[in-house]
């Protein structure tokens, strides 16, 4: 999951990436409205965290703007402004979820992973393939019910491509749910844990489509 943090405290910002890092998700960051607007306009994210009070404008207005332009990337309001019509304003405005400071980050990263699920058209938490399951909350996979063990960045691999349900994911969206801004991208890193995730799962699980990416075989 990539995750971008709209947040202008850096204390608070460093202790976010670091704990929803460690809760499975690539995380990006912008401390002001123009910089999240520019990362909204070039890049996607599984969900947004926001808070309201930013220092070149209102965090609300921002989400007031993607949701007049159609943009429905779940966002969930994080913020210190949580009177029940400071949350009643924030919902109205197309907010998902709303959660006030000071916050539990395990209630966090499950809020998060709620409204990615619900952005994605899933109900469930976890997401099956076959006899294959995987659940994000735990960054777990079985295979026929047995523990599958995988690496941080191969269960990413895997939950991008089963989270397409069979449709083609690009090496460029593999590698977007891999690498945050800041971080080097190997140039066969996808190629590498794709190849890692067969040697687990079998060759015939995962499909490669000569120039286009790699998609869920069967």
């Amino acid at each position: 999951m990539r995750i971008l943090v709209v947040e202008d405290d850096p204390l608070l910002m460093d202790g976010l990436r670091v704990g929803l890092a460690l809760a499975g998700a690539t995380v990006d960051a912008a401390s002001t409205r123009a910089d999240a607007e520019a990362a909204l306009a070039t890049s996607s994210f599984d969900a947004v965290v926001l808070d309201r009070m930013l220092p070149d404008g209102s965090g609300l207005d921002l989400l007031k703007g993607l949701r007049a332009k159609g943009d429905h990337t779940p966002i969930l309001l994080l913020t210190a402004l949580d009177e029940t019509a400071d949350r009643v304003d924030g919902l109205d405005a197309g907010a998902d979820d709303y959660l006030g400071k000071p916050f539990d980050l395990h209630e966090l990263s499950a809020r998060i992973r709620a409204i990615a699920r619900r952005g994605a058209g899933r109900a469930a938490s976890t997401i099956a393939w076959g006899d294959l399951v995987i659940d994000p909350a735990t960054l777990t996979a079985t295979r026929a019910g047995k523990p599958l063990p995988l690496s941080r960045r191969e269960f990413a691999v895997l939950s991008t491509l089963m989270e397409r349900r069979g449709a083609i994911a690009s090496r460029t969206e593999i590698e977007d749910r891999l690498y945050g801004w800041q971080e080097e991208i190997e140039s066969n890193a996808v190629e590498v844990h794709v190849h890692h995730l067969r040697a687990k799962l079998g060759r015939e699980t995962i499909e490669t489509v000569r120039g286009l990416g790699y998609r869920m075989a069967g």
